[in-house]
């Protein structure tokens, strides 16, 4: 008996850790630099205006890391806290990153990517922010807490992940993850640089049940050569959320060919209808 009332009281605490988890998700996604706060991402690689918000983006002129803003008073830009009045160079990512306030509700952040620097707006009261009901998820299911066996690739090894719009972009794979489920052996590609790596996966639930594009995992690789995989801790990507994000694409061999009825599902409207059918 003793045994069996240790597993239920596991069972609990493992079960209360992913309501907390689910609730912060919840909570975060509404945040001024939530996923449901991003109105506009704008890759600015010329001089040029940018719809919605004013001024004049250009490239750094001295080629460095951010952009060039040409802006008067009566725009109402702040960089760092100070209006903008003519010429600004406005740093990019990295410790001395600008912050861009454009109203009360609106601020800014500059991207990089493949050397390309970009802007993205956040707006506290956008339509996503307003509308937003909720993250439908699966209830807790401890058998959806899966090991695998974990295979390193050489150093340096890349794979060319499709995204949602435009060109591929290679992505270093440090490994993949090897697990049998249903009676089907499959390896999951792995992306990422850090402790944490990413898992862009799909199955049998998008489409109808699951956001179509897929859902991402994160996970660490465990000393003795295993990973612990827990699917309840699926998440959408930021794409579900808005359409100015461009997430990739699960690769081929991570589209399972099984349903994994854990983890989040979908972003609903406070009707209950689909945020972004």
């Amino acid at each position: 008996m003793g045994s069996i009332s240790r597993q239920n009281e596991l069972m609990s605490e493992a079960s209360d850790r992913f309501s907390l988890f689910h609730s912060r998700r919840e909570a975060q996604v509404k945040e001024p630099f939530g996923s449901l706060a991003l109105v506009l991402t704008q890759w600015i690689d010329t001089e040029q205006t940018i719809w919605g918000i004013p001024g004049i983006w250009a490239p750094r002129s001295d080629g460095g890391r951010g952009l060039q803003l040409n802006s008067v008073e009566s725009d109402g830009i702040t960089v760092n806290g100070e209006v903008v009045d003519g010429s600004i160079v406005i740093n990019g990512p990295g410790e001395d990153a600008s912050t861009i306030r454009f109203s009360a509700t609106r601020n800014g952040t500059i991207i990089a990517e493949n050397g390309i620097f970009g802007i993205r707006v956040w707006d506290t009261e956008s339509e996503g922010v307003v509308n937003y009901g909720g993250i439908e998820a699966y209830d807790y299911d401890e058998n959806w807490v899966v090991t695998g066996r974990w295979k390193p690739n050489p150093i340096g090894t890349t794979l060319e992940v499709d995204k949602k719009v435009g060109a591929a972009k290679a992505e270093v794979i440090p490994g993949e993850i090897e697990f049998t489920r249903d009676g089907h052996t499959v390896s999951l590609v792995t992306i990422g640089t850090g402790k944490a790596l990413q898992i862009v996966f799909a199955d049998l639930t998008n489409e109808y049940e699951t956001y179509s594009v897929g859902r991402f995992l994160f996970v660490v690789p465990n000393s003795d050569g295993t990973v612990t995989m827990d699917f309840n801790l699926a998440v959408l990507p930021p794409c579900a959320f808005s359409y100015n994000f461009n997430c990739p694409i699960p690769p081929k061999q991570n589209r399972l060919p099984f349903a994994v009825k854990a983890g989040e599902k979908n972003v609903v409207a406070r009707d209950g209808s689909l945020l972004h059918p």
